[in-house]
């Protein structure tokens, strides 16, 4: 290789226009998603703003504004009027996800409408599954996770995102839908980042925690034994959740596998930096830009944040 000398780095960084020349790694809008919460009833939430729940004509009008704004791509969560312990909302017809499907897909057809594939929101116990006793019941929920995202499709979604962590998921999905795109959240660790998500979707478990069928946040070599399983079984795209903390798994994966990858920047590092900026302690613009870049350099294509719509503004 020859050499770079070091008077040759520093024209480059002489004047802003040329420094953008030559950046290596860049954030767009074409590579952010979304995350809105569907809910029979608006809860606004002040402190964390991208986090407030939307009725169905709400989404349908913070959709327009999205897409007024350069964003396309969407992924909803829904929030039920009323929860059971097999999470049967999640399948219904008449489901708060599939309302707002059928109501985006008929006024924006050039909205990629994504959805989040899991019971947490829709059961009584807040697990990702069915119980059997105190244990998730692994085979009985993916029967479930399966009818639910046929029903995210036949409503008009046009990616299904399962995020539940049971095995065989993929599978069986694809089982069901052989040409639907599956994104899998095929690396979800077991984190303290998602305390925010979980009071926004109303999904915090009433007993225990996940840790049985998420992963430990100690693992590198189970993520990749996880994505390629995922991948075996018919996964389009691999997720990586939490993103930040993770960014050393994120690059794994892209050493490893020639698929497009996915991270969620989750609730968790919104909430700090929203927090901090509130403090005066750093530049919010500045430090989700940052943030973003950093994930993309790790190996994203794709990266799923609540800040989408502000950086929208900032670009």
């Amino acid at each position: 290789m020859s050499a770079f000398p070091a008077t040759r780095l520093r024209r480059l960084r002489q004047s802003a226009p040329l420094r953008d020349l030559v950046r290596e790694t860049t954030v767009s809008l074409d590579d952010l998603v979304m995350p809105l919460f569907v809910a029979p009833e608006e809860l606004l939430h002040e402190r964390l703003p991208g986090m407030s729940r939307r009725t169905v004509d709400g989404t349908v009008r913070e959709c327009e504004e999205l897409l007024r704004a350069g964003i396309r791509s969407v992924i909803l969560f829904g929030i039920p009027e009323a929860k059971d312990d097999d999470g049967t909302g999640a399948w219904s017809e008449d489901g708060i996800v599939q309302q707002a499907l059928r109501a985006l897909r008929a006024r924006f057809p050039e909205l990629l409408l994504m959805t989040d594939v899991c019971l947490c929101e829709y059961t009584a116990h807040g697990h990702c599954g069915v119980l059997r006793g105190e244990e998730i019941d692994n085979d009985r929920s993916l029967e479930l996770i399966a009818r639910t995202a046929v029903s995210h499709v036949e409503a008009g979604a046009e990616i299904v995102c399962p995020s539940d962590m049971m095995d065989g998921r993929v599978g069986a999905i694809r089982a069901e839908l052989p040409e639907t795109p599956i994104i899998s959240y095929a690396v979800k660790y077991a984190s303290a980042f998602y305390g925010p998500f979980r009071e926004a979707a109303g999904s915090a478990p009433s007993f225990g925690d996940r840790r049985s069928y998420q992963m430990d946040p100690g693992n590198v070599r189970e993520g990749i034994r996880e994505a390629a399983l995922d991948l075996e079984e018919g996964a389009d795209m691999l997720m990586v959740k939490p993103a930040l903390p993770y960014l050393d798994v994120l690059r794994a994966l892209r050493d490893r596998f020639d698929v497009p990858l996915a991270a969620y920047n989750v609730s968790g590092e919104y909430a700090m930096v929203k927090a901090a900026a509130a403090a005066g302690d750093l530049d919010e613009r500045a430090a989700v830009l940052e943030s973003l870049t950093a994930i993309r350099r790790a190996g994203a294509d794709v990266i799923f944040t609540y800040w989408a719509k502000d950086v929208a503004g900032w670009l």
